[in-house]
């Protein structure tokens, strides 16, 4: 199996998920038990190639140039977390089918766990830098999706919304430094960058650009300052905590400082920010954890604490270090997964999560109460099982590091503390849960056994940590040296995994933090017995969320009163700042740096040209000032100003340009046109003097602004054409446009094929706002006052004999105008579809195109509209934008992926002469069906605003007529009555 697929199938299995129905669990569950078994098992197969240390590479080419091909790489190290992410990601299916409730929306639930899956294994199986940014941020967004999947409870929209928006911040902040990274080795490869340690350390930018890289891995594994948002994550179902906590999100962050420990460890600025951070993370998450009083909090702030052993681990710039860092990662994952699960088993079957609320559950559960007994006492460091040998390796790291004095003899009691913490926890999870006297009334529900396999993955990850524990060797021996084999660097220092090493000091150390964690244990019993040790002491006034919400409402209100201060809802003013805030940035900038005209000989002056532009200017100036008394007058004149823009295309040899420009105007004169309806209705009358010296003045100022503006972009325009240009790309693309691209038009050939990518992602933007037009104008209603005009006046002519400036009485009457030759509209379809081919047909070659083509079939749909109304249209033409629009995607989709299932890079051109009879050779490029999906996308796009709009006008128009009715039959009732009387 490529390693493509391990990515892929989660991701098309996520979408599967979505659409089988609400109540097929089973298929549910099935389907994303078989992708996380079968990649599993994939994955476990290509241990054997990668044991010795080799290297699995599949890179698809997408920008070569730039370095940004998708490449997906595995080691031994990448290895191990995918076995995490897939072994532990079955249980955990096979638990959820049990767990979530038949009345859950469970299509939903599997559907975002595999979406997230797949997103764990395209960070873990990155091979490009940039590349595992991107899916570092996927796994922020589903993860949102996951926290948040009962969204009808208050914490859980704020545990997802606090999730979110913490760990994105840091993934902008990894983004910054991962560019910084590739800038300073020069490639955004991961083997580049993992063969440049003295090169990065060596560097200027080494230190900005490690605190970018930490900020994103500090946000996302929980370490302090950041660790606040991960016990309010618990609102998530069990099954997602399990997933989260154990195996995938938190350990992301460690996962990529221990990637990329080979090139930034080895630093006094590495030591003190990871170890440090590492430090205080494990006091402060196992301090916290002894006084929790929900089981999943407990196990939310144990997490916090293990996650910041490992981090002080990879802080110690040690290679053994790093090795037991990797061997608790995989622990940790162990224990930590069979604890959620069984704390899940405990709430799902006894109604609560309240610690304080449950006991004696041993005598009732009593196989889960023996499985939740060992995992816990693998979490407090209990000998023969898998976290005592990895706790033993930490405490033999803190103790014989070479430093400074305070920190020789600091970091053995920073370890102690925390396993005296640890052992705490653990013993209040096990002896105020499962012994004691029988639970009470409290209880929502008799407590009794779960389903058989519903405890099966608790029982395999206990029967994990005890093989482990037994023989760590013979079990786990091979797969810590492969995984940790590429963290140090390629050279494994030595260690032993043998249970027995001697009467030393970190036995000693484990022996303290055993005897006193029970001590703490039962000195806190007695305190909670007498009603004290409610909070967390000295911790409780420092909550973090109450932290995080504050900063959010202090933003909020800045913003509020920033948008007082600044904002308003005239588009005028709004313009008016933007443009000036402009000028003074051009302004700046030239004053700073001076722009001078260039050397290259200017061409003959031409009055026929100035005279075009003297036009264009009059009609500018003229809307402007129509605006305020005409609108429909100020579309017209603007629109004139638009076609002088086309000629100037055509008077400079840009025919593509010019008929892309003519019929954008076209089109978007009209939406305009039906958009005036919507704006309320202006009153003229007779204004005193000083108001109207205040208008002059204000139009005045808006007229010197457009002005500056106008003057500034004709300077620049000026002083960049008037300077030569002796390395211009152009002549790449005159030369390459026929040979490699297949077609003649230059402009053509560069949208789909030299530039496709970008074409793609603007035909997408294009759908986009389509849609979301689409959707604002679902929900959009006009203002009263411009529909509430009788019908008889809606048809008259607007010739000032009222004082009342109505909009849409302005444009029904144009709209009316075009009543008359509605037959021969009609007969202009058939034309304007052949004038659309034919412009479709020869844009590889002569102006015209994808794009063009559809607008000109969008105008020719768009008079039927006008002459025949939105019904009447749709009734015969059976127009679907929202299909059309789906479509053009797939299609541009489509031929940009073929190219990439034929080894080429992405939207590669194929150009093929076919020989067909009776019409001779045939040139036939690839790019036709990219041109294809941008016809059928500007089509659809442009279709479903305009028949959002029309619809918008139809409603408009019948509420307006309900209304009239209503008050005529309200009138006829009135006289009736008085009459009557």
């Amino acid at each position: 199996m490529p390693l493509v697929l391990l990515v892929a199938l989660p991701f098309i299995a996520s979408v599967l998920a979505a659409l089988l129905p609400a109540n097929a669990r089973n298929r549910e569950s099935t389907l994303a038990g078989l992708v996380a078994l079968g990649c599993a098992a994939q994955v476990a197969w290509l241990f054997p190639k990668l044991a010795d240390g080799n290297v699995l590479r599949q890179e698809i080419e997408w920008l070569p140039a730039l370095g940004l091909n998708l490449v997906l790489r595995m080691d031994g190290f990448a290895w191990l977390f995918c076995m995490l992410v897939l072994g532990i990601g079955a249980l955990v299916v096979l638990y959820a089918r049990y767990y979530m409730s038949a009345s859950d929306p469970v299509p939903r639930f599997f559907s975002f766990f595999l979406a997230f899956m797949g997103s764990m294994m395209g960070v873990v199986l990155a091979g490009n830098i940039v590349q595992l940014v991107m899916f570092w941020e996927l796994t922020s967004l589903f993860s949102f999706l996951l926290i948040g999947y009962w969204h009808h409870r208050r914490d859980a929209r704020r545990g997802a919304r606090m999730a979110l928006t913490v760990t994105g911040a840091g993934g902008l902040c990894l983004l910054a430094g991962v560019l910084v990274l590739g800038h300073i080795v020069g490639s955004y490869n991961l083997d580049v960058v993992l063969a440049s340690g003295d090169v990065i350390r060596a560097h200027p930018l080494y230190t900005p650009m490690l605190v970018l890289v930490l900020l994103g891995a500090f946000t996302k594994s929980a370490q302090f300052p950041f660790h606040f948002w991960l016990p309010r994550a618990m609102a998530a179902p069990t099954p997602v905590s399990a997933y989260l906590h154990s195996a995938t999100m938190v350990k992301l962050g460690v996962f990529l400082m221990a990637r990329f420990w080979p090139v930034l460890s080895g630093t006094q600025e590495w030591f003190w920010l990871v170890g440090g951070a590492g430090a205080i993370t494990l006091l402060l998450g196992g301090f916290v954890a002894m006084f929790q009083r929900d089981l999943k909090a407990l196990l939310a702030y144990s997490t916090i604490s293990h996650l910041g052993l490992i981090t002080l681990l990879l802080g110690l710039n040690s290679p053994l270090a790093a090795v037991a860092a990797v061997f608790h990662v995989m622990n940790h994952a162990t224990f930590k997964a069979s604890l959620f699960m069984a704390a899940g088993i405990i709430d799902h079957e006894t109604g609560t999560r309240d610690i304080r609320k449950l006991s004696g559950l041993m005598r009732l559960m009593p196989i889960t109460g023996t499985l939740a007994i060992i995992a816990s006492a693998s979490m407090a460091g209990v000998p023969l099982l898998n976290g005592f040998l990895s706790k033993e390796m930490f405490f033999a790291e803190t103790v014989y590091i070479q430093s400074t004095g305070w920190i020789n003899w600091g970091l053995p009691v920073i370890a102690t503390l925390a396993g005296i913490f640890s052992v705490a926890y653990s013993a209040r999870f096990v002896f105020d849960v499962f012994f004691g006297p029988p639970c009470g009334p409290d209880v929502p529900k008799q407590p009794h056994e779960p389903p058989h396999w519903m405890r099966v993955p608790v029982e395999l990850l206990v029967l994990a940590c005890l093989v482990v524990g037994v023989a760590p060797a013979w079990s786990v021996g091979p797969m810590l040296a492969a995984a940790a084999t590429p963290v140090v660097g390629g050279i494994l220092p030595e260690y032993s995994l043998a249970l027995w090493h001697g009467f030393n000091l970190p036995l000693m150390m484990s022996f303290v933090a055993l005897a006193g964690g029970a001590l703490l244990y039962m000195l806190q019993r007695r305190g909670r017995a007498h009603g004290r040790l409610e909070h967390t002491p000295l911790l409780h006034r420092f909550d973090g969320q109450r932290i995080f919400e504050n900063l959010l409402a202090r933003l909020s209100e800045t913003g509020r009163r920033s948008r007082h201060l600044l904002g308003t809802r005239r588009l005028q003013s709004q313009l008016l700042l933007l443009v000036s805030v402009a000028i003074a940035g051009a302004g700046a900038s030239v004053w700073f740096t001076p722009a001078e005209r260039g050397t290259r000989e200017l061409l003959a002056f031409s009055p026929m040209f100035a005279m075009t532009w003297v036009i264009g200017a009059a009609c500018a100036v003229a809307a402007a000032w129509q605006a305020k008394f005409h609108r429909l007058a100020s579309l017209m004149l603007a629109s004139a100003a638009g076609l002088v823009c086309c000629i100037t295309y055509i008077w400079f040899s840009a025919p593509d340009l010019a008929l892309t420009q003519l019929v954008v105007e076209a089109v978007t004169t009209v939406l305009l046109l039906l958009g005036l309806r919507w704006l309320p209705m202006r009153k003229i009358t007779v204004q005193p003097m000083q108001a109207r010296v205040r208008l002059l003045g204000r139009r005045g100022r808006d007229l010197l602004v457009a002005a500056i503006a106008g003057c500034g972009m004709a300077a620049l325009a000026w002083t960049m054409m008037t300077r030569p240009f002796p390395q211009s790309i152009s002549s790449f693309f005159l030369n390459h446009a026929l040979t490699e691209g297949g077609g003649t038009n230059v402009v053509n050939v560069m949208l789909v094929d030299f530039r496709g990518f970008d074409t793609f992602g603007e035909i997408t933007v294009l759908g986009v706002v389509a849609l979301t037009v689409y959707a604002l104008l679902r929900r959009f209603r006009p203002a009263i006052e411009s529909m509430a005009l009788p019908l008889q006046q809606r048809l008259q002519d607007d010739n000032g004999s009222s004082d009342l400036i109505n909009p849409r009485r302005a444009v029904d009457t144009a709209v009316g105008y075009l009543m008359v030759p509605a037959v021969l509209v009609r007969l202009l379809l058939p034309l304007s579809v052949l004038v659309s081919v034919y412009f479709f047909m020869r844009g590889h070659n002569a102006p015209g195109g994808g794009f063009v083509a559809g607008l000109v079939m969008s105008v020719a749909l768009l008079l039927q509209f006008i002459v025949s109304g939105t019904e009447w249209v749709e009734e015969h033409l059976r127009i679907y934008p929202r299909r059309w629009i789906a479509i053009g995607l797939l299609l541009a989709l489509a031929t940009g992926g073929g190219a990439v299932v034929l080894d080429y890079p992405f939207m590669t051109t194929h150009t093929a002469h076919l020989h067909l009879p009776l019409l001779g050779s045939i040139h036939v490029p690839s790019a036709l069906f990219f041109d294809m999906g941008v016809f059928s996308l500007v089509l659809g796009a442009t279709m479903l605003i305009l028949t959002a709009l029309s619809h918008q006008s139809v409603r408009s128009h019948r509420w307006a007529d309900e209304q009239e009715e209503k008050k005529a039959e309200a009138k006829a009732l009135a006289e009736s009555t008085e009459g009557a009387r």
